[in-house]
């Protein structure tokens, strides 16, 4: 991990011939960002576990139960309400709620009041959570959204009858406003509530290897995260590069299509997992960055394959610096064609300079094990000699 993250116990060494295969490590070479506060180290251990680089910045982190009394106070008025109706979003959320009513007193009220309404969950592990409070529930979503459990109420009728929500961070005001549009009276809690993180640094930081391109994914588990991130590259004035950055350049993935809302309303399209898990969410990490961003080709100076920002010749590591890199990644999608001087040029930033990008040739050949690999095509461009 890098400096962007608490440091970490030293990484045992490994000779070429012990490093792991693709199979083994399906990230390396691949560098990753997490912008999760709540149960972060999972993530990042799970990715490091794969080869993945991980910058870890947090975007967010959940205030403590003991300073949010809008929360006990929110969970009061529900018990007062006596509701008709409750609808759990998350597992999380539920556990926490249950254990700040416990630590202000009024935890067996809370669960007295719960038991008498009929409970809706979003998804399995809201039932679970649920379930593990003594509480029944009577309807669960389809597909995990609470759009399609305000659906299942709006079915049955809500007019005059009151209904607590749980949210979990990010509320979701369309589905509040139909509810309440439809005659309901909506109760809302909010068992965590996001606050700015310790290491403020950090995040900017996370921000400025996006817009460089020095990044190749970046994920996020919770919309309210994402929102902070749009917020901290508007102070830094980079939000309109980072949004390109983002389209372009960086991947982005998510845990589902809640956390996704703010990136599509940028005008940024996430990966999101058929099933809304951390592990569904690393899998397709690892299944797009095989099929999109691995280059393989046989040469005449062997076989090359260049995983992100790990190269190897033959199965051994070549380490190259970012804009050599940057030209043999070219090379490599061109798969033996000629790229022109201009288009090179263009790619690495150079304005024209023919001397820039000679010297930036000259570089790469010299990290190569065989220079001959890059072949210059006289007053055409450069291209791999395959």
């Amino acid at each position: 991990m890098t400096a962007l993250a608490p440091a970490e116990p030293p990484q045992v060494e490994r000779t070429p011939e012990e490093a792991p295969d693709a199979a083994e490590a399906p990230l390396e070479g691949f560098r990753i960002g997490v912008t999760s506060h709540r149960r972060s180290q999972d993530l990042i251990e799970a990715l490091e576990r794969r080869g993945a680089e991980v910058l870890h910045a947090p975007a967010l982190k959940i205030a403590p139960v003991q300073e949010d009394m809008r929360l006990i106070e929110d969970t009061r008025a529900i018990i007062a309400a006596r509701p008709d109706l409750c609808i759990a979003t998350t597992a999380y959320g539920m556990r926490r709620w249950c254990e700040a009513a416990d630590s202000f007193g009024i935890g067996e009220q809370l669960l007295e009041t719960l038991g008498a309404c009929r409970m809706f969950v979003r998804g399995p592990k809201a039932r679970g959570a649920v379930r593990a409070a003594g509480l029944a529930d009577v309807g669960i979503s389809s597909d995990e959204t609470t759009a399609t459990l305000v659906d299942m109420l709006l079915a049955e009728g809500v007019r005059g009858k009151t209904v607590a929500v749980q949210l979990h961070g990010y509320t979701d005001v369309r589905q509040l406003e139909r509810l309440r549009m439809s005659g309901a009276t909506v109760l809302t809690v909010t068992p965590y509530r996001w606050v700015k993180p310790d290491g403020e640094d950090r995040l900017p930081r996370l921000i400025e290897a996006a817009c460089s391109g020095n990044l190749d994914v970046l994920t996020f588990t919770s919309a309210p995260a994402v929102d902070a991130m749009w917020s901290t590259a508007h102070e830094m004035g980079v939000y309109k590069q980072l949004i390109e950055s983002l389209k372009t350049n960086v991947t982005t993935a998510v845990v589902g299509p809640v956390t996704a809302q703010p990136l599509l309303d940028a005008g940024v399209t996430p990966l999101i997992p058929e099933r809304f898990r951390m592990g569904a969410l690393i899998r397709l990490v690892c299944e797009h960055l095989a099929l999109n961003h691995v280059r393989r080709l046989d040469t005449r100076s062997g076989n090359i394959e260049l995983r992100g920002r790990s190269l190897r010749i033959n199965g051994q590591p070549v380490e190259l610096a970012p804009a050599p890199l940057l030209l043999l990644r070219a090379l490599l999608g061109a798969g033996g064609a000629v790229l022109s001087r201009e288009s090179l040029s263009d790619l690495l930033e150079l304005r024209g300079s023919v001397h820039a990008l000679d010297m930036t040739v000259s570089r790469l050949r010299s990290s190569l094990p065989d220079g001959r690999l890059v072949e210059t095509v006289v007053k055409r461009g450069y291209r791999i000699r395959v």
